[in-house]
């Protein structure tokens, strides 16, 4: 083993354990002070982010990059697997983490609850080994350690309203889990194996005898996933969770759902790839995520509409952007996929920043701040940062929003449904458009003189800036989208061709002999039409 492939091993075991450790340490520490407790689940997410912009900038997922547990040989030991997908849903995690955190102690939410950081850093330690895992069943393991601390993060402080959102939230994911076991068991049964690159060479190896049940497997697969993504008809319980939970908390479920999204891209885009599957299954689930998403998007831009509370309305947000990534992503192009990648980062740390922005705006407005009411007058520096989200989740330009939803619909001109998509992406942007206008406008323009002896709560700065945060990196990413774009390209290139993934993930030591050499999938500039 070379120097490189060791430094890369120690990385890879660093993004998994260490969040596993800190929570163990934390909890052994229950009784120490707050400053301890804020130091160590501090220190932790920042040597995430530090460990996942090095592994990025230093282009370790150019080539699938294996890190066999044990060094068990695969598909009999469990296997990490560290690509460009995976690498931006590990940055995405940290700086969420970051975000979050840094919101959660700056208005000592974390105060609410003796095991906040704990549950936190296990809240990571799932996210983290979802997106890294090889084998479906480890991904069935690391959605149970989401669902267990999340469950928890989400009872963060107490209240009727929060145990009655966390029991829909826990029996909806526990129905998901008997699934996917259920699932799991079918495909083990059929084909003896679960690892994922190896489940993708037998079932093109499979006799037409058992594609009845591997494809009622995958469909079950299917079903679990859009459970997590919150995909309509499956989506009833998050607006209630998202709208309960603490405003940190919720910041870091704005990934939750894009984990139901990866598992759909990661696994049925391994197994029923058109080079490696047999041609009655490629398109199993492909047009099932198109319809889904069409349909989602609508059900969410209504709810957005409807919405009086200002947090639910921002849930209802993020099951648009769901309906948005599962167009995308259900056209099943290398362009659709770069444009949901593009989209995936913009709505991910949007909605989790606007998540906090709301929670601001509640402390300066009293018991009633979640619900769309007239309100005082307010500093303009509040109303400018809601305006900013607002057309960014709307997607106006100049942001972030805009570029990613040009990018979607540039990418369907080929697809039989253009014109559906067309119509049903445009139209409610303008819904969401007039929706987040109507609330802005009545929070900061339609003035309750009866509320003139209400006390605002203080803003600290460093409160402030884990808000401004993701708008600086959406700023970013409009004034730096060639480099972006072309990078994302050849992230959708290499999720396209399976059979690099497969060949490394099954051979470890081809990853590791590509540690000096890491391939560049192709950019823009080098592509070659389709």
């Amino acid at each position: 083993m070379n120097l490189a492939s060791h430094s890369f091993d120690q990385i890879l075991a660093l993004l998994v354990f260490l969040p596993v450790l800190s929570a163990i340490a934390l909890i052994a520490l229950h009784r120490a002070g707050w400053r301890l407790k804020r130091l160590i689940s501090a220190v932790s997410v920042g040597i995430l982010l530090l460990a996942t912009i090095y592994l990025i900038v230093s282009g370790a997922g150019n080539t699938p990059q294996v890190y066999p547990m044990g060094d068990w040989p695969a598909p009999f030991g469990i296997v990490w697997v560290y690509d460009r997908l995976s690498g931006l849903m590990l940055l995405l995690t940290a700086i969420l983490g970051v975000v979050s955190l840094t919101y959660a102690i700056a208005t000592n939410e974390d105060h609410r609850g003796a095991h906040f950081h704990a549950l936190f850093q296990a809240q990571l330690f799932g996210l983290n080994g979802a997106f890294l895992t090889g084998d479906v069943f480890n991904l069935f393991v690391f959605f149970e350690v989401l669902l267990l601390a999340s469950y928890g993060l989400m009872l963060h402080g107490g209240g009727a309203a929060r145990s009655k959102a966390g029991l829909h939230y826990m029996v909806i994911n526990l129905v998901g889990s008997t699934l996917f076991l259920f699932a799991v068991g079918a495909l083990y049964g059929v084909l003896g194996t679960l690892n994922l690159a190896d489940l993708a060479v037998r079932i093109g190896q499979a006799p037409s005898s058992l594609y009845g049940v591997i494809a009622a497997a995958s469909l079950m697969l299917f079903v679990v996933f859009a459970i997590k993504a919150a995909a309509f008809p499956l989506y009833l319980w998050l607006p209630g969770t998202y709208a309960e939970t603490s405003a940190p908390v919720a910041a870091l479920f704005a990934i939750m759902t894009k984990v139901g999204v990866y598992a759909m891209l990661r696994v049925h885009g391994t197994l029923f790839d058109a080079d490696t599957a047999p041609a009655s299954l490629v398109h199993l689930i492909g047009p099932w995520e198109l319809w889904l998403g069409i349909v989602t998007l609508i059900m969410a831009t209504l709810g957005v509409l409807a919405a009086m509370n200002l947090r639910r309305q921002i849930a209802y947000l993020i099951l648009a952007s769901v309906g948005t990534l599962l167009i995308a992503l259900g056209v099943n192009t290398t362009e659709s996929i770069e444009a949901a990648l593009y989209y995936w980062i913009h709505t991910t740390l949007l909605s989790a920043g606007f998540f906090l922005l709301a929670d601001i705006i509640r402390r300066s407005r009293g018991d009633d701040g979640w619900r769309v009411l007239p309100a005082m007058p307010r500093a303009t520096l509040i109303g400018g940062l809601f305006l900013t989200y607002a057309m960014g989740m709307a997607g106006l330009p100049p942001l972030t929003g805009f570029f990613g939803k040009t990018m979607i619909l540039h990418s369907v001109l080929d697809s039989p449904l253009m014109g559906a998509i067309f119509a049903v992406v445009l139209i409610t942007s303008v819904m969401l458009v007039i929706a987040l206008a109507r609330s802005g406008s009545t929070l900061f323009y339609r003035v309750d003189q009866q509320e003139q002896a209400i006390a605002a709560e203080k803003v600290t700065a460093t409160a402030l800036t884990a808000v401004f945060t993701p708008l600086i990196i959406a700023a970013a990413m409009v004034l730096f989208a060639l480099p972006l774009t072309n990078w994302l390209h050849g992230t959708s290139s290499q999720i396209k061709d399976t059979s690099v993934y497969i060949r490394h993930a099954l051979n470890p030591a081809v990853s590791r002999l590509h540690t000096h050499e890491p391939h560049e999938p192709p950019t823009k500039s080098t592509r070659s039409d389709h």
